[in-house]
């Protein structure tokens, strides 16, 4: 039996997989924005911050570390609307990428913070600075140079991992997929074109966060150089 390809009976269905395209971008910037920022206050907190912080965070981390994102997603969505929270599917599934990439972008940028030379942080400390101005002006910028492509490939990680929102049916690009095959029974057509904009997604994301790190972490502003002095007949300048 010889399989007949038929992509025409997926691409009747664009619309619905440019809103799942939609969607799966809503969820990554929000959740890449937010999930980076509490990395960046989780790994403060764990350097830098008291004790009983410390461990608050060091017990999120190893809690969202060694769940799956599944249970992660599905606790928040069936189980906090059991105690009184309700919350949307969309709401949940943003909570749960927050929480998830926080945890591992905490010990991503703490690897970063950790490289950092003590003495750098010494030397802040005897200028009066507090600890957290030494974490904004001295020791963030180059951790996270130090870790911007781990980083980098976390975020894509992701936002791949958004494609299990669709069991919560969040309408993104998966769930756009299993919707559309479910009407036309194309089932390999449509998720061959669906793993191939993941793929173009997930090419671009990169090539989006490489410009990040090279027009923000890594750029170093430039210094003019001060004007040379004439040096005029008679000893006058």
């Amino acid at each position: 039996m010889i399989y007949q390809f038929d992509f025409s009976s997926v691409l009747e269905y664009t619309k619905v997989l440019e809103q799942g395209v939609l969607m799966t971008i809503r969820l990554i910037v929000v959740g890449g924005v937010a999930g980076v920022t509490l990395g960046i206050f989780g790994a403060w907190a764990r350097t830098q911050g008291p004790r009983w912080l410390k461990l608050i965070i060091s017990a999120y981390v190893e809690l969202i570390r060694n769940t799956p994102f599944l249970v992660q997603l599905f606790f928040i969505f069936f189980g906090l609307p059991s105690i009184g929270v309700t919350i949307t599917e969309l709401q949940a599934a943003i909570i749960a990428m927050v929480i998830n990439l926080g945890a591992y972008s905490t010990e991503i940028i703490r690897a970063g913070v950790s490289a950092i030379a003590r003495g750098q942080i010494e030397a802040a400390l005897s200028l009066s600075m507090t600890r957290l101005q030494v974490f904004r002006y001295i020791i963030l910028r180059p951790a996270l140079q130090k870790v911007w492509p781990a980083l980098s490939s976390q975020i894509v990680i992701v936002m791949l991992g958004s494609s299990i929102c669709s069991q919560i049916s969040v309408e993104e690009l998966s769930f756009a997929a299993n919707f559309i095959q479910s009407r036309n029974f194309r089932a390999f057509e449509a998720y061959l074109v669906t793993t191939l904009i993941y793929l173009i997604m997930a090419i671009l994301l990169r090539q989006i966060l490489h410009y990040i790190g090279r027009r923000f972490v890594f750029h170093r502003p430039s210094v003019e150089a001060p004007k040379p002095i004439a040096i005029l007949k008679g000893g006058q300048a």
